[in-house]
């Protein structure tokens, strides 16, 4: 069925267009025509005037609407979380398993891609953080399932047959010959968790490493006479760094100086979003300890952050607020970028003639009033 959004103020990842129609064909963005060359026999639907922007795409979503992906990595599962991250925004997103034994790394994967093979509206790959990490930086992770990636492992990390495999490792405790091959099978490998120094980190964005987790948290830091991972992160022209900006994680006078030394175009917004998102209930269990939100901090009793009670749109508002950002970038941040970093730069992230129809309609505060994955407007 062919559609015309009109009646918006339309932004397409690139620029924003007034007195334009937005033609959707099926899944797919078929034009944006000025409104004068609309033909009148296409079926019109009034925006209000509100902002329609790029459907966000969130690569780091450990849970949300009170589940969490690793207590039952299942179809049922994701679609609680994504349905859950859509009322925020987000219409694609990699559900993200926290370092776990390979078994259940395993029914991850095969629930990731039964999900995609039912065409579960967002979910677009999987993420895995872990169990490939560094016990010097674990953050909230059981070191307990750490691991090196031997071959079984790697069989594994390349098992998914559709959809993006984003792998978060600990450069240090592999080879570059094991990033190298992973890159060649299809996967994404990001860096985190990592007691990498900079000449580490380097000889792993060499071997193809192409994304940094969690920019400043659970890495290396940047000093003067050790760039530490932060400084291989920030110098090299290529590669993405999420970051996690609801005022926790990182102070917004160091995301300002790191946003102002990256290349433009390679940092991502991401939530690190956990079961409180979309939730009443603000406390879970993780690895056996009681994990609450407040203020919109998650910690554990002692202090120690894990994850986020972030949502996209919050992201974006507060890259803004916190960053002084224009709202066109931030949005690019949470939509144009993270897609391109997973090689969907041609299918999501932006309104384009071609790519599937994703998008959001905000208002004025950002506030979600209706979106769409694959051209279907979320009931409401």
């Amino acid at each position: 069925m062919i559609s015309a959004l009109v009646n918006g103020r339309i932004f397409t990842g690139e620029a924003w267009f007034d007195d334009h129609a937005l033609i959707i064909d099926g899944d797919r963005i078929r034009d944006l025509v000025p409104l004068a060359a609309l033909p009148a026999d296409i079926t019109r639907c009034d925006l209000g005037g509100r902002m329609l922007l790029p459907g966000l795409f969130d690569t780091q979503v450990n849970g949300g609407g009170g589940a969490l992906f690793n207590d039952a990595p299942s179809v049922a599962t994701l679609r609680t979380i994504a349905a859950a991250h859509r009322q925020y925004g987000t219409t694609a997103l990699l559900p993200t398993l926290i370092s776990d034994d390979l078994a259940v790394v395993e029914k991850a994967i095969a629930a990731v891609e039964q999900a995609i093979n039912e065409k579960v509206p967002g979910i677009v790959g999987i993420h895995l953080e872990g169990p490939f990490l560094n016990p010097a930086r674990k953050g909230v992770h059981n070191a307990e399932k750490f691991r090196t990636i031997d071959e079984a492992a790697f069989n594994l990390l390349t098992s998914l047959k559709v959809g993006k495999t984003l792998v978060t490792l600990a450069p240090e405790l592999t080879t570059p010959e094991i990033i190298r091959r992973l890159v060649d099978a299809g996967v994404t490998v990001a860096a985190g968790h990592s007691a990498a120094d900079y000449a580490q980190t380097r000889a792993a964005l060499a071997a193809g490493l192409s994304s940094f987790t969690h920019l400043f948290n659970a890495m290396t830091p940047f000093t003067s006479r050790e760039p530490g991972m932060v400084g291989a992160a920030l110098e090299d022209a290529e590669s993405y760094c999420g970051i996690i900006v609801d005022g926790y994680h990182v102070h917004p006078a160091t995301l300002k100086v790191a946003v102002a030394a990256k290349t433009k175009g390679r940092m991502v917004l991401v939530t690190d979003a956990m079961p409180t998102v979309g939730a009443a209930n603000k406390e879970f269990i993780l690895n056996g300890e009681v994990i609450r939100s407040e203020n919109g901090r998650c910690a554990t009793a002692t202090g120690t952050l894990a994850g986020s009670d972030l949502d996209m749109l919050s992201a974006v508002r507060n890259s803004v607020a916190l960053l002084g950002l224009e709202l066109s970038e931030a949005v690019r941040m949470a939509s144009v970028y993270p897609a391109a970093m997973m090689g969907l730069e041609n299918e999501l992230g932006s309104l384009k003639p071609g790519y599937k129809a994703n998008m959001i309609l905000v208002d004025d505060e950002l506030n979600l009033l209706n979106s769409w994955i694959d051209g279907q407007p979320e009931a409401r």
